[in-house]
């Protein structure tokens, strides 16, 4: 695995030439975006084998056990690996501009920081201090509920998710799955088959969308359909720390 200077200097090659308006513009429109090949398989192959290394992860939840689904994911603990540090702070910085126009337009007064660092040094302060990114594993017959990632009084709005999987070659089924719920109106779902090292932009909880009053929120929710065979490894990149 990559250490953290080359990490970062690898993602934010790839970064660049992304069209990031184009990025911008899904988000507003639908909610998510995708940037295909963000990860290369060797990448892939090493975060996979990391989810065997008990001593890496903070917590390990059964999704069965809590109604969530079934399946398991594990949370890393602190240091995070370097290509997960590297993903976090250069995704950050791309998606706070947008993170702080939804925040006007829908009034939540709060302007997030130019920084990853800047951020989470505000949820230290709120007691969110447990880091949040995560490896999900599902095998023949897993799905995961539709859900929001808010951990605490504090939470960014966006956060991304990158197969470590190929979908028709290592499992089957497993579709990424968005609702969302449209005021006086019935919800849309949306099913996604993301290759392996395709990055998903998301909003984990609301996107403004105007209306003939202004800017209302409109909740989304995600979740994973059931795998039908095979195994599906997830890397989860969440924002904001957990209290």
């Amino acid at each position: 695995m990559l250490n953290l200077a080359d990490a970062n200097r690898a993602i934010a090659r790839r970064l660049a030439p992304v069209n990031w308006p184009v990025i911008e513009h899904e988000l507003n429109e639908q909610g998510w975006s995708t940037i295909r090949g963000l990860l290369k398989s060797p990448e892939c192959d090493a975060l996979v084998r990391e989810y065997a290394c008990d001593e890496r992860f903070r917590s390990t939840v059964d999704m069965e056990r809590y109604r969530f689904g079934k399946g398991q994911y594990r949370y890393f603990a602190n240091p995070l690996p370097p290509v997960v540090t590297a993903l976090r702070r250069a995704l950050y910085a791309r998606l706070q501009g947008v993170a702080n126009v939804w925040s006007s337009q829908l009034a939540r007064r709060f302007v997030y920081p130019a920084t990853l660092n800047g951020f989470l040094g505000r949820c230290h302060a709120a007691k969110q201090t447990r880091p949040t990114p995560l490896l999900l594993r599902y095998r023949a017959g897993d799905y995961n509920c539709l859900h929001q990632d808010l951990y605490g009084a504090l939470a960014f709005p966006l956060q991304t998710l990158v197969l470590l999987s190929q979908h028709g070659q290592d499992y089957e089924g497993g579709e990424v799955i968005f609702v969302e719920q449209r005021p006086r109106a019935q919800s849309k779902a949306v099913a996604l088959t993301p290759n392996r090292g395709d990055a998903v932009i998301f909003t984990n909880r609301e996107r403004p969308v105007r209306g003939s009053r202004g800017f209302y929120a409109v909740q989304m929710r995600h979740g994973a359909s059931p795998l039908r065979s095979g195994e599906r490894f997830v890397l989860g990149i969440i924002f904001h720390d957990a209290e």
